[in-house]
């Protein structure tokens, strides 16, 4: 199991729990590593199992599988019943209002698309064998640039690589104007570079350790002295950025204990800390619920305001269509095309994915010229 994917480790617990003749079967967001078609295989498994008089209970925050796949809709928020309602009284309006006890548009901050700022990333032709190939762009400060792609696309490997996790096979890397090496995570965060990963748990978060000893283990060397830790400064630190993230837990809690949404935020934390002026986001919301989803996307708003240059890769096309200033779409390792926020639509960027909608090949064209048919 180590060897596979978090989206083909996902794929093994669901056939496990269907295979082992259950009648009752208890899906946790199902579909939060899957890919567009292994989750229509999914729903189309759910709705022949409940043919068959097999009791499902459906966890996910997507409203559209909720709609699409529920008799009736149970809401839960801080560990207590809120509602239980048909699913078809129910719009989406009101159950994100349950969910999270207040108006959506309260959470959500106006995307701020100002004048981007100066070049701080750029990618020439970097390929990595077995991954991607001769993947182009740049990226900005006060940008936040979207990597869409189906699973196996290679956007969490151009992200890899370019944190120095794996080695590139040719290509080169710039930042902030200069070509750089980058062998290791070491080298990427002296670069300024932060990485959040896809799969929290395993790359991003030791569990056994405290919340604030996760939070600070890229900087722990500032509050070193004398070969001793500064304690009551690394508290105040760690207070502060809980404080700004609105981190629901103790300092001194394991970090196992939290719900999906503090690890995540802790992980969000780390590079806040650090004060990364180019910060990758790989499923920065993945199994977290509304409300969190709500601050962690106002949070990268913030950071791309405030002048970072973020790098967005989400399989959830309306956070990417909703948070990017523009979105490159990705398919077998290849840039297939670039598409501008103003003409980004669910419809068109699934198409570019899938194949099915043809476009200017990037690799011979200059890095952002390539455009998508609305």
């Amino acid at each position: 199991m180590d060897t596979l994917t978090v989206a083909e480790q996902q794929l093994v617990q669901i056939a496990g729990a269907v295979g082992a003749g259950a009648r009752v079967i208890v899906f946790d967001e199902p579909t939060s590593s899957l890919g567009e078609d292994d989750a229509e295989r999914l729903f189309r498994l759910i709705t022949d199992l409940r043919s068959r008089g097999v009791t499902i209970l459906y966890v996910s925050h997507r409203m559209a599988e909720i709609h699409r796949l529920a008799d009736a809709i149970t809401v839960l928020r801080d560990g207590q019943h809120v509602a239980t309602r048909p699913a078809a009284e129910l719009e989406d309006a009101e159950l994100v209002q349950l969910m999270i006890g207040r108006k959506v548009e309260q959470y959500f901050p106006a995307f701020v698309s100002g004048a981007r700022g100066e070049e701080r990333l750029r990618l020439e032709r970097l390929s990595r064998r077995g991954a991607f190939s001769d993947v182009s762009f740049t990226l900005h400060a006060g940008e936040v640039l979207g990597l869409a792609g189906l699973v196996g696309a290679g956007r969490s490997e151009i992200a890899q690589t370019i944190f120095g996790l794996e080695p590139a096979t040719s290509g080169a890397i710039h930042v902030r104007g200069r070509p750089v090496a980058i062998d290791s995570a070491r080298d990427a965060m002296a670069h300024g570079i932060g990485f959040v990963p896809e799969d929290r748990k395993k790359q991003g978060l030791v569990l056994s350790m405290r919340t604030r000893d996760n939070a600070t283990l890229p900087t722990l060397s500032s509050f070193a002295h004398a070969g001793w830790i500064d304690q009551r400064s690394e508290l105040a630190a760690v207070a502060q950025l809980f404080g700004r993230l609105h981190v629901r837990a103790a300092t001194d809690v394991t970090t196992a204990a939290l719900s999906g949404g503090n690890q995540q935020k802790i992980v969000m934390a780390k590079w806040l800390a650090a004060k990364s002026d180019i910060l990758m986001l790989d499923e920065p919301t993945r199994g977290v619920d509304v409300g969190a989803k709500a601050e962690l996307h106002a949070w990268i708003d913030e950071l791309a305001s405030n002048g970072c240059a973020v790098l967005l890769i989400s399989s959830e096309l309306p956070e990417l269509i909703a948070l990017s200033s523009r979105i490159l779409v990705l398919r077998r390792g290849r840039v297939v095309g670039e598409v501008s926020r103003a003409e980004a639509t669910q419809a068109g960027v699934l198409r570019m994915m899938a194949g099915l909608e043809t476009t200017s090949s990037p690799s011979t064209s200059p890095p952002n010229s390539t455009r998508a048919a609305r």
